[in-house]
């Protein structure tokens, strides 16, 4: 292990510049997205740059068609505890919630699968919790119920306006109630500025775009993706040029779901001009749920900016920022908003949200953070990520089994262990014959050394 530490511990910007993206492979008859049988050799390539020669695999993963079942690990119900005397019921429910504590801890402990930076500390801002804070309507319009946290949700609007290049007085934004929220809010502007556009998403986004599409009866063409989990931009030129007479409403992907791909927003934009879409004519929404919040803080990755033509950006909060209570943001250009505005009289504001009520403590955990770490905390937490993914990655390649790293992504991707009950404990994601990792600020090196060897351990046993 301390050859792979002293190997990954190497400047991260040179270490994901090195590592090639996996490409599609063709072996032993099995093709592009099979599993190969156990044993197989998997293709290794050697790549030398500032960082020396750094080994990655490049199997093809592509998961399997979804059977359309789940397991049901269905939950169970805490009733609602009835005593006949005062002090049996405040014991009973102290004992409850001391036990619930612990359940969490315990789950904290071994979370891997899913993308949340468990890594927080609020305890600032405990006072707060006594009071009923809303920022319903509109972020710039103060409602007549006064107790709001309008001063901090703007302050955070105004930090990621910086990072995203768009000034103040062209901008307008939220804080929403999840990175859904902030995928329906970017897809609907987009539908009521060009009310007879087409969505186009990649097959590998997330589910919420789809059902955006579904929820606004828009059109809908599903964009193939590459082995990696990045959209084929060939597939989607064809696909706008054989419905050129519509306009365009692509979601691009600042990270995909399962295996971290970015979309490439330079070549969507390039063909949408080569296709003949003027700006008038297209609307690009870019989730970046989790990978929004990562790749300004990475040298030479691709950039996300308001000085491209993009409509709207969306992130969420409890992810790579880490919050108790699940919360995102969506910025979009000022002009485009006036398509789905209202004024309420009953709110004295306006309303341009898909939710009423808003969480107010939402924007004081995020104005928080960002005020605590700053721009250079944030930089390191994104190094000491990728150099733990990366960590990850190179002890399952050692350990035998088949993983794919992509270039700039903390989401290291491997085959799907046998074991539920190991599913189930590492809370791991996973979609046909795959499961992920995504390396959040709280995975350090040593839970991801304890995850390996358990893992090995169950593959011994199955």
């Amino acid at each position: 292990m301390k050859e792979l530490d002293a190997e990954v511990t190497k400047d991260v910007v040179a270490l994901t510049a090195a590592v090639p993206m996996p490409v599609p492979l063709q072996k032993n008859g099995y093709r592009v997205g099979d599993l190969e049988p156990s044993g197989a050799v998997n293709r290794v390539a050697e790549a030398s740059g500032e960082g020396g020669e750094v080994r990655t695999q490049v199997s093809p993963y592509q998961a399997i068609p979804a059977s359309g079942k789940i397991v049901r690990n269905l939950a169970e119900a805490q009733p609602v505890l009835s005593f006949n005397t005062e002090k049996e019921r405040k014991e009973a429910v102290s004992k409850v919630i001391r036990d619930y504590a612990e359940l969490l801890r315990k789950r904290t402990a071994t979370h891997m699968g899913y993308p949340y930076n468990l890594a927080f500390e609020y305890g600032d801002l405990d006072c707060l919790l006594k009071y009923c804070i809303n920022n319903l309507g509109d972020p710039w319009i103060e409602s007549n119920y006064g107790v709001h946290s309008r001063q901090f949700e703007l302050g955070v609007l105004n930090w990621f306006a910086q990072l995203w290049e768009v000034d103040q007085k062209d901008y307008w934004g939220y804080i929403t109630n999840c990175g859904t929220e902030g995928n329906l809010h970017g897809i609907l502007v987009g539908r009521e500025n060009l009310p007879d556009g087409i969505l186009y998403s990649s097959d590998e986004s997330h589910y919420s775009v789809f059902k955006a599409a579904s929820m606004y009866r828009m059109d809908c063409k599903k964009v193939r993706s590459l082995v990696t989990g990045e959209m084929d931009c060939d597939h989607l030129r064809r696909l706008l040029e054989e419905n050129k007479a519509r306009p365009a409403i692509v979601n691009v992907n600042i990270g995909t779901t399962v295996k971290g791909a970015i979309d490439d927003l330079d070549e969507v934009i390039k063909i949408l001009g080569e296709v003949g879409y003027t700006e008038d004519r297209f609307y690009i929404h870019c989730d970046g749920a989790l990978f929004g919040m990562m790749i300004p803080f990475i040298k030479e990755a691709p950039l996300v900016t308001f000085k491209k033509p993009i409509g709207s950006v969306s992130v969420s909060g409890h992810k790579f920022m880490g919050c108790p209570t699940p919360c995102g943001l969506v910025i979009t250009r000022s002009r485009y908003i006036n398509a789905l505005s209202d004024d309420i009289e009953y709110l004295n504001s306006r309303d341009a949200t898909i939710m009423g009520s808003r969480n107010g403590h939402a924007a004081i955990y995020m104005w928080y953070t960002l005020t605590m770490k700053g721009y250079e905390g944030f930089r390191e937490d994104v190094k000491r990520c990728l150099k733990n993914a990366h960590y990850l990655h190179s002890l399952l390649f050692s350990k035998g089994i088949r993983t794919m790293l992509n270039e700039r992504s903390s989401t290291v991707v491997f085959e799907k262990p046998r074991s539920e009950k190991f599913v189930r404990k590492w809370q791991l994601a996973c979609q046909g014959d795959i499961a992920h990792v995504v390396v959040m600020p709280n995975i350090t090196k040593e839970k991801i050394e304890a995850f390996v060897k358990e893992l090995c351990e169950t593959r011994r046993i199955n």
